[in-house]
């Protein structure tokens, strides 16, 4: 199968997965725009009455398990400095997600927050590479959107 820089996973669930792929830039542009049009929309549900004041842009990353300690650090330093420098609040789930060796890290914030804790998110996992075999999560008929920022 032919690998693309964007795609979208398969299925008729409500959740699904956005892999992008390519030279740094190419991701951050990707995250631009996913975060942009997250954006409009949460903005159309005020302008429509749907929600009385506008949540913020939230977006949930799939990164291998085997990374997320370097995300944390040491005595949780790594991401207490990422969420003070953008702004944005994280959250690194604690167990795996189903059937797989990769957890969840919800990002909540405005949407250029997002971009610039999405840039050290993967400075951060750029530097320290998966250890042993990733099993992807594969998403199941319930749940909620993922993105996964894959370099």
């Amino acid at each position: 199968m032919e690998q693309r820089p964007f795609n979208i996973s398969e299925g008729s669930c409500p959740e699904r997965i956005i892999t992008i792929t390519g030279p740094t830039d190419c991701v951050f542009r990707a995250f631009t725009m996913i975060t942009l049009k997250l954006e409009e929309d949460l903005t159309t549900l005020v302008a429509n009455g749907t929600v009385t004041s506008k949540p913020p842009v939230t977006l949930r990353l799939v990164i291998p398990a085997s990374q997320c300690g370097s995300l944390i650090g040491k005595g949780g330093s790594k991401i207490k400095e990422i969420r003070e420098t953008t702004g944005a609040q994280v959250q690194v789930a604690g167990d795996l997600l189903p059937n797989s060796t990769e957890r969840g890290v919800t990002i909540s914030g405005t949407q250029d927050a997002i971009i610039q804790c999405v840039k050290l998110i993967c400075t951060v996992i750029l530097e320290s590479p998966p250890k042993g075999a990733t099993v992807p999560y594969r998403p199941s008929p319930s749940g909620t959107v993922m993105i996964s920022g894959n370099q």
